[in-house]
């Protein structure tokens, strides 16, 4: 007889995680736009982490440096070796613009697994991590294309376009269409991932709400780490590949 209340009690269970909600928006009305605050308003503090961590660290440089400063060098050196390996020896005016993708991404994904964004209780929506939000995701993947662009036509001028033409212009539909799915990839993986892991954590914190979910959550920290890292080595490998050429 008390089969029957726990199996009511289990699909109880199962269907108030069928309600969880991942992904929702806060919007902003101005004019006729509706703009997603949520973006703007988590955005503008990982920018602020980046900014102030920025001004800490060329402050007051020291000859001997200190741990902290030894820490932003470690985190320099490692983004220029990134460039330099994907882009090659005219890696140099690259390493900003690489930079700040693999700073931005990291510490926007690290800010979602961290950051304890639900205790602020909105009207409507939720804040979350930027990316996770495949608006963000979209714009970083197009201010990549422009960059691998602007790269191959900076160094190759109109010659630049050879490239869909070669090794035979029977490629010339595959090589166009490749353009356009380096953008869709780079968007839908960052975004997929670091929403599937938000959607994981939250369905496990509903299911057991003390020990399973602390595991998950640093396994998130190494994944979210793992795809910055992606997203600016895939960012750096397409625009030393529109500088060499065609492979």
């Amino acid at each position: 007889m008390n089969i029957i209340p726990c199996s009511i009690k289990t699909l109880k269970g199962l269907y108030d995680i069928s309600g969880v909600e991942v992904g929702q928006h806060f919007y902003w009305q101005i004019g006729g736009f509706q703009i997603h605050a949520q973006v703007l308003i988590t955005s503008w503090v990982v920018i602020t982490i980046l900014l102030g961590s920025v001004v800490i660290a060329v402050r007051n440089p020291q000859t001997i440096p200190t741990d902290g400063q030894n820490f932003f060098e470690y985190v320099l050196e490692f983004i220029r070796d990134l460039s330099k390996t994907q882009i090659g020896e005219e890696y140099g005016p690259w390493v900003p613009f690489i930079g700040t993708m693999f700073l931005f991404i990291f510490v926007s994904n690290w800010s979602g697994a961290l950051l304890p964004w639900k205790i602020i209780e909105l009207p409507h929506g939720e804040l979350a991590a930027p990316t996770n939000d495949i608006n963000t995701t979209v714009a970083l993947a197009l201010l990549t294309s422009a960059a691998y662009f602007y790269a191959g036509l900076s160094k190759k001028g109109l010659s630049y376009f050879e490239k869909y033409i070669k090794p035979t212009p029977i490629l010339l539909p595959i090589n166009i269409l490749e353009d356009f799915t380096k953008p869709l990839s780079l968007s839908f993986r960052l975004f997929g991932n670091i929403l599937a892991d938000e959607l994981v954590v939250v369905v496990l914190v509903s299911l057991v709400p003390l020990v399973i979910p602390i595991p998950v959550m640093f396994l998130g920290l190494f994944t979210s780490g793992i795809q910055a890292l992606i997203f600016a080595t895939l960012a750096a490998a397409y625009i030393g590949e529109s500088m060499e050429g065609h492979h």
